[in-house]
């Protein structure tokens, strides 16, 4: 059951309200993937919770030519990147969906190297991966992450955000084994409004998150 007015002190909070909903799913080898930076601090809290591994998981959107806010598709970091598509993609927009996916493909890499040293994404195969952020709007990056999850042989893809409108939930319950979320609010204009401090998560601070969460193991693959 969803609680439509739900507001949330912080992100951590928000993850630790999450992650109990999430422990009673009985998960198996389950590994968090949070998208940075805001998903995170909310990853975070769920993977302390299962003593589980916590990866930040790097997507970049691509935009359609002169209307960046209005995504075509997106990167997904991989060996070698994944590019997962909108169904209705003009052709003609396909050469600019080619450069750019090459663009952003470079800074996955960079990314990468800031948030991990480099070190590749946490292998998933025959693990439950957590796909987690701080809420969705459209949730075209969500959706995106939930595609290359599976593409990344992942045994079972677990949806967990603390807010999202209902159209956009019901557009990515086919996307995954289980979806939990906390809050659909209706009518809905913006993530940050369920947050009582919705301050920018940093890059250090990700890489802080990151190192704490080292620590956490939970099974022969850890």
């Amino acid at each position: 059951m969803h609680d439509r007015d739900r507001t949330f002190a912080d992100r951590s909070e928000a993850g630790r309200e999450l992650a109990a909903r999430v422990l009673r799913l009985d998960l198996e080898a389950p590994v968090v993937l949070a998208l940075p930076r805001g998903g995170v601090p909310v990853g975070f809290e769920i993977a302390r919770a299962l003593q589980a591994p916590l990866d930040a998981l790097l997507v970049r959107k691509i935009g359609a030519p002169g209307h960046n806010e209005f995504a075509l598709g997106a990167v997904v970091e991989g060996d070698p990147p994944i590019v997962v598509l909108n169904e209705d993609v003009p052709k003609r927009f396909l050469p600019h969906v080619h450069r750019e996916a090459e663009r952003e493909a470079a800074e996955i890499e960079r990314r990468r190297q800031s948030l991990r040293g480099g070190r590749p994404l946490t292998a998933l195969a025959g693990r439950t991966a957590i796909v987690v952020d701080d809420g969705i709007a459209t949730g075209a990056t969500f959706r995106a992450a939930l595609k290359a999850t599976k593409k990344l042989n992942a045994a079972k893809v677990i949806a967990a955000i603390p807010v999202a409108p209902a159209d956009s939930l019901r557009a990515i319950e086919d996307l995954a084994d289980h979806v939990v979320c906390l809050a659909t609010p209706e009518p809905f204009y913006a993530v940050g409004l369920h947050y009582g401090d919705f301050t920018q998560t940093t890059d250090a601070e990700v890489v802080a998150l990151l190192d704490t969460a080292k620590g956490f193991a939970n099974s022969k693959f850890d």
